[in-house]
């Protein structure tokens, strides 16, 4: 159930509290944040902002620039398609395609359900297994267009 505004601004304070007059806690704030709604809607980051009295600009800047921040909601399920030289080379371009044909999603984007989120990464470091695809945090190795749906099936 999503958060109503008034929520979200109260659930920042409280996070932003412990931080107030002390230096470094802008990344540490954003990752509980995060944790605690899912993503970094933008009422969140202006709290942030006003809380701390640093510029809307600074708080944005380093949202945006780590990876690891998200500005929208997230799916239940992260799916990470390789895209590395040993997962290119044995077709995980075909995989990436299926999983974005079967879902209806675009990289990068997340299913209308909030049940999946779709990010090609550069390497998932199971070279061995290529071509690779991972959900959440299982590896699914040797991949092949045909056994996508099975695998998708597993997680609601």
């Amino acid at each position: 159930m999503a958060l109503s505004t008034v929520d979200v601004v109260e659930k920042v304070k409280e996070i932003v509290a412990p931080w107030k007059g002390k230096q470094g806690g802008l990344i540490p704030i954003l990752q509980e944040v995060q944790r605690e709604l899912g993503y970094l809607p933008e009422e969140a980051l202006l709290t942030i902002s006003r809380e701390l009295k640093m510029p809307k600009a600074e708080v944005y800047g380093v949202a945006t620039f780590y990876a690891q921040f998200h500005l929208k909601p997230r799916g239940r399920h992260v799916i990470r398609v390789c895209r590395g030289t040993a997962c290119h080379v044995r077709g995980s371009l075909q995989i990436l395609e299926k999983v974005k044909q079967m879902l209806g999603i675009e990289e990068n984007e997340t299913t209308d359900d909030l049940r999946f989120t779709l990010e090609p990464v550069a390497c998932l470091g199971a070279c061995g297994l290529a071509p690779v695809m991972m959900v959440d945090e299982d590896t699914h190795g040797r991949m092949t267009p045909d056994k996508i749906q099975a695998i998708l099936d597993k997680y609601q």
